[in-house]
């Protein structure tokens, strides 16, 4: 009886410390698949190594996530990680806590494309540029500029995504001595490169599929992903028009109502460690966003991977988040209705 009371007590103590440590946990809003791995693997458990900390994460789409939070009574997550322009719909929504600086000392180091609001910041950055496979298109084909998409030799060619065409209306604005505030300048333009798409991509694995079958061995990438199967062994290049190719920051944040803001700071302060970032850049060929970054020099040399300053003023298109949160419906519906159908 007495080995049988000892035996339950262990069990019981066993299910209370894993209690414990669920409701412990820091948890994080992120996408799932590769991306969730990569916070794991590069910022989670150093975050646990220092803390004791350990990290639980809930995964889901970019919008989805987003709508399950303005409907949430109290947060879900205690860190969320989102694009830098979506996230603005978080802090207009009230749904950030607003970043104590003094409690990230990393953040000194933060570039100024990644200083996103008071309430969100860059994880990682990257661009959306054309990426293709030589063996697959006509000789002779280059792009060193964006004009070079119009090329009607690329006539069926050509994919984009559709959940966001904010990159392909941003160029054809600035082509047509526009941008995105005056994005209805490059309307006529972009219809005029509607011959050269064959298909619009849904997600990344979806665009991944596209350009390794080579059904559209052209493709408005993001650049991640084509070094993604670049190291798989597709044969894709990825190029940087002379006009620079469009940013993107992923960026995180504090969720407003969380109960762990100390380590929530800690875990960002963490993922704005040199070494942290170095390990991000060198897993996903993502751009640092600190200026201290340790970077390989293969790293470095690709294209859309910045690391001086004057790359990130000469080589990326900025599309202004708050505005790019404010036209992003209006976009896609526009895209949809004149490019897609």
């Amino acid at each position: 009886m007495i080995k049988k009371l000892i035996c339950a007590g262990l069990v019981a103590g066993a299910a209370f410390a894993g209690t414990v440590q669920a409701q412990d946990a820091l948890v994080v809003s992120t996408w799932g698949g590769s991306f969730r791995d990569l916070i794991d693997e590069t910022i989670g458990r150093e975050f646990t190594r220092q803390t004791g900390v350990p990290v639980k994460y809930i995964t889901g789409g970019t919008i989805d996530r987003l709508n399950k939070a303005k409907l949430a009574t109290k947060p879900e997550s205690d860190i969320t990680f989102t694009t830098s322009h979506i996230g603005w719909l978080y802090v207009n929504a009230g749904l950030y806590e607003k970043l104590d600086l003094s409690k990230i000392p990393n953040y000194s180091h933060l570039v100024e494309r990644a200083k996103i609001s008071p309430y969100h910041i860059g994880s990682w950055a990257y661009v959306y540029t054309i990426g293709y496979r030589p063996d697959l298109v006509p000789a002779g084909i280059t792009f060193n500029s964006w004009n070079d998409l119009w090329n009607p030799a690329l006539k069926g060619k050509l994919s984009a995504p559709d959940f966001d065409p904010s990159h392909i209306i941003d160029i054809s604005a600035l082509l047509s001595g526009g941008d995105a505030s005056t994005w209805e300048k490059g309307q006529d333009k972009l219809k005029a490169l509607k011959p050269n798409f064959k298909a619009f991509y849904t997600n990344d694995a979806n665009s991944q599929q596209l350009i390794a079958a080579g059904e559209t061995p052209v493709q408005i990438v993001l650049s991640m992903n084509a070094y993604y199967m670049i190291g798989q062994g597709v044969p894709i290049k990825v190029a940087m028009p002379k006009e620079g190719a469009v940013l993107g920051v992923d960026t995180m944040a504090i969720m407003k109502g969380s109960t762990k803001t100390d380590l929530a700071h800690k875990f960002m302060n963490i993922a704005l460690s040199p070494e942290v970032q170095a390990k991000i850049v060198a897993a996903k060929k993502a751009s640092p966003v600190i200026d201290d970054a340790k970077v390989s020099p293969e790293d470095a040399a690709l294209p859309g991977v910045f690391t001086t300053k004057q790359q990130w003023d000469t080589q990326a298109i900025v599309i202004d988040d708050k505005l790019r949160a404010e036209k992003t419906a209006e976009w896609r519906k526009w895209f949809t209705e004149n490019i897609m159908n």
